[in-house]
């Protein structure tokens, strides 16, 4: 049940307020002053706060503005002596409303119902925030990892082309979304291609959008990656399978920043960060006649090779905590530990699947483990069957 603070020097409304509110089956606190008010929201959370403006000593502005610094809960403002100048102020210091007495009760309850909604809105946000920032956390303390962080801190703040080398499952897009987040375009898209999804024919199509009735199923006309990461970061994954027609056009965006849809004549200009990955060797595929070498100079500006996990077992420990926890609080469930002897075998291991293989292996352990993770539970469940 939601849990409202009320904060009135006079005990009459302390009391109106709380039979009012414990009748709708809220719980109740009371404070009777600005300071008191402060200690209970120091030491409690509570989902909304009723405040009185006209008080003794600290009045209810003065406690909504310390209010605002400890938490982001909502807070209802109520005066007997209320102007409208005093309301305006009020919903500047932040409250979330403002009424004045005598109280409609109807018109309290409604405003109420809607502050704890906005509560519930911001809350829901945070874990949405936390969640998100959360999938794209590079662990690990290994001096590769740290060498690879580095260069991101470095480079990312620049409009630089990166391309992204590795094997697959190491956490090339993880780095992607690094560069990104940290760069000065992070309020723009991040828009992701995963070139070799994409049937050849329709990778053009994809990119660079097309117009009504250029080919059989163009229905209606389609904005193209590139315009829809315009001002962000378009993401190039695994463009070593990108095919020579659809090289020759990347090329062009990236020499004279514009686009031409398929089927159109427009040329329309688009600015865009162009970061690219692959696990192949692009310089093999040059000499093969698969990749434009023009185009690999255009994008290798900065290149960013991501360590296979063998060569950072030391993270492996890390890695390992980490995948248990987010496995585990996605189930629900109590977080499993690691013997010592459990996290050496996975140490052992070769994870030729890399950070992908050893995140399902964790989700495994989670799902058919009941206790500590034991060096058995690796042999068992590690290999695949």
């Amino acid at each position: 049940m939601p849990t409202i603070l009320v904060i009135d020097d006079e005990s009459a409304i302390r009391g109106a307020l709380r039979d009012i509110l414990e009748y709708e089956k809220y719980i109740v606190d009371e404070a009777a002053n600005g300071t008191e008010a402060l200690e209970l929201v120091k030491n409690n959370a509570y989902d909304a706060i009723l405040c009185d403006i006209k008080m003794p000593g600290m009045d209810g502005l003065e406690v909504l503005q310390k209010v605002m610094e400890i938490t982001e809960t909502p807070v209802v403002m109520i005066s007997g002596h209320g102007t409208i100048d005093t309301a305006v102020e009020a919903i500047k210091k932040g409250a979330f409303d403002y009424i004045a007495k005598p109280l409609d009760l109807n018109r309290l309850l409604v405003t109420l119902r809607n502050a704890l909604d906005k509560g519930n809105l911001v809350q829901e946000t945070r874990k949405l925030k936390r969640k998100v920032l959360g999938a794209y956390e590079m662990v690990g303390e290994s001096a590769p990892m740290m060498a690879m962080r580095a260069m991101i801190d470095r480079v990312a703040p620049t409009d630089a082309r990166v391309l992204i080398t590795g094997p697959n499952g190491t956490g090339k897009e993880l780095v992607a979304r690094n560069l990104h987040d940290q760069s000065n375009r992070a309020k723009f898209p991040f828009v992701e291609v995963n070139c070799a999804a994409i049937p050849s024919e329709l990778i053009e199509s994809q990119l660079f959008g097309h117009e009504k009735g250029s080919f059989t199923s163009a229905i209606k006309q389609r904005k193209g990656d590139f315009e829809q990461a315009h001002g962000g970061t378009l993401f190039l994954d695994e463009i070593g399978d990108m095919s020579l027609s659809a090289q020759a056009k990347v090329l062009r965006a990236l020499q004279e920043n514009r686009i031409t849809r398929v089927g159109g004549e427009k040329d329309i200009p688009v600015d865009v960060r162009v970061i690219a990955a692959t696990n192949k060797n692009l310089r093999e595929e040059i000499g093969r006649g698969n990749f434009r070498e023009d185009l690999y100079h255009r994008l290798s500006v900065i290149l960013i090779p991501v360590p296979p996990l063998k060569d950072r077992k030391e993270d492996i420990p890390l890695l390992a905590n980490h995948f248990m926890n987010e496995s585990c609080q996605s189930m629900g469930r109590p977080v499993l530990p690691f013997s010592t002897e459990a996290i050496e075998a996975m140490q052992q291991l070769e994870w030729t699947g890399n950070i992908r293989e050893l995140r399902n292996v964790v989700e495994r352990l989670a799902i058919l483990c009941d206790k500590e993770i034991m060096a058995k539970d690796i042999d068992r469940y590690a290999m695949p069957v």
